[in-house]
């Protein structure tokens, strides 16, 4: 179906990452937090005025905008145990195979054009897929195919505010990498489920597997500017 109030839909999602503590997380009040998104709105309106698409379907992979706030305001380590699988109320963790400080590695590739540090602010993240068609192909193909189509993949930080909103997007056999954060090595971090709960952890680039596909987004905004 499509969203036919984008406006609505940003204000859920603010909504929902209040309730999960992504304020506290921030060092922010829930009006503050409020605040720092705020300047965003007007563009999820806007993009979703210029694409008559919109096309919102969690369970089938697609959703038209994502909300997405950088580690440096919601670290990983807090943000992955805010997760649950859509009906559940298990916890989602991050996998004992990243070993000490290789999360801090795992950062945005050049070709996201996201910036790095402390200063970096919420965005928005646009025409999201999770990509199930690549599911069975090796990753690193499945990255080139992508690269190929201009879109641009997710991050670690991306897919895990992807599960946050929309907890229907994550199902067993229909899980997804996060090409859009890597480490410098071979590598690929994804979401995938475990123990009924999601789990972040990492596949080889050049390792299929049947249940993993690639997501991607076709576009993200400017972040919105920290408070000084």
């Amino acid at each position: 179906m499509k969203i036919t109030n984008a406006g609505a839909e940003f204000d859920r999602q603010v909504r929902t990452l209040t309730d999960l503590g992504y304020p506290a997380m921030a060092g922010l009040t829930p009006e503050g937090f409020a605040a720092l998104v705020a300047p965003l709105r007007a563009e999820a309106v806007a993009h979703g005025a210029a694409d008559g698409s919109q096309l919102y379907d969690p369970e089938g992979g697609r959703v038209p905008f994502l909300l997405v706030v950088p580690r440096n305001l919601a670290p990983i380590e807090e943000t992955m145990p805010r997760t649950v699988l859509h009906g559940g109320n298990r916890p989602g963790f991050v996998d004992r195979s990243f070993e000490p400080g290789a999360l801090e590695r795992f950062v945005a590739t050049a070709e996201t054009g996201l910036p790095h540090g402390r200063d970096a602010g919420a965005y928005l993240l646009f025409g999201i897929e999770r990509g199930e068609e690549f599911c069975g192909a090796v990753p690193h193909e499945a990255m080139d195919t992508i690269a190929g189509r201009g879109r641009t993949l997710l991050t670690i930080e991306e897919g895990i505010a992807l599960i946050a909103l929309f907890p229907r997007i994550l199902v067993k056999n229909k899980c997804f990498s996060l090409g859009g954060s890597r480490s410098g090595d071979r590598r690929v971090p994804a979401l995938w489920i475990s123990g009924k709960a999601p789990k972040l952890g990492w596949c080889w680039q050049g390792n299929p597997h049947t249940w993993l596909g690639m997501a991607s987004a076709s576009a993200r905004s400017a972040a919105a500017a920290l408070p000084q």
